[in-house]
């Protein structure tokens, strides 16, 4: 069964909700969690508190699913490219893609289940075919400890963030309530 992306984008908007301008947060005014950078590269020119909601529902099923290819990897696994959306939505595109390829890496077994592939955050036929392998390998209890790693190594970048910069300690506890969610490998 394939993930649906309206249903997630429905999830995402639900928990970023409504306009918000935090003075720690870099990406600065949002409305339904898009930033003003990422509505004015979408042709929006409006004041970001009347962004429509299916405008910025239209930049999330483009811009942080089928550009970054998860509609390639809901086909095989739904619940990752579910995980890995919310990577891209929450902090950006590219590391959704780093992590899921940097879990891939470790998870292969020196190589010998599939070839390394670069963490470069584009996910394309490299990284597909080693999912694929992946799960040849591993069945369905690989797929959770595939979504563990990718959980881990979620929950580390946020730390590495506010390590790097204090001012977004604001948002960590938030991060890891509400990002590094584990429910859905009951």
């Amino acid at each position: 069964m394939a993930a649906d992306v309206n249903k997630l984008v429905d999830q995402v908007i639900g928990v970023e909700g409504g306009y918000a301008n935090h003075p720690a947060d870099r990406g600065g005014a949002t409305m339904w969690g898009i930033t003003e950078q990422v509505a004015r590269a979408h042709n929006y020119a409006g004041d970001m508190r009347n962004l429509p909601r299916k405008f910025a529902a239209a930049i999330y099923a483009q811009r942080y699913w089928f550009e970054v290819g998860l509609d390639r990897v809901a086909a095989v696994a739904p619940e990752l490219a579910a995980e890995l959306f919310d990577i891209a939505v929450n902090m950006g595109p590219r590391w959704a893609g780093t992590l899921f390829q940097r879990a891939l890496n470790v998870l292969n077994r020196g190589a010998s289940d599939y070839p390394d592939i670069e963490a470069d955050g584009r996910i394309g036929t490299m990284s597909i075919d080693a999912l694929n392998r992946f799960i040849a390998r591993r069945k369905a209890p690989g797929l959770v400890v595939l979504l563990r790693a990718v959980s881990c190594l979620r929950g580390a970048r946020y730390i590495e963030i506010a390590e790097k910069n204090p001012s977004q300690e604001a948002f960590v506890y938030g991060w890891i309530a509400n990002r590094v969610d584990q429910d859905h490998l009951k």
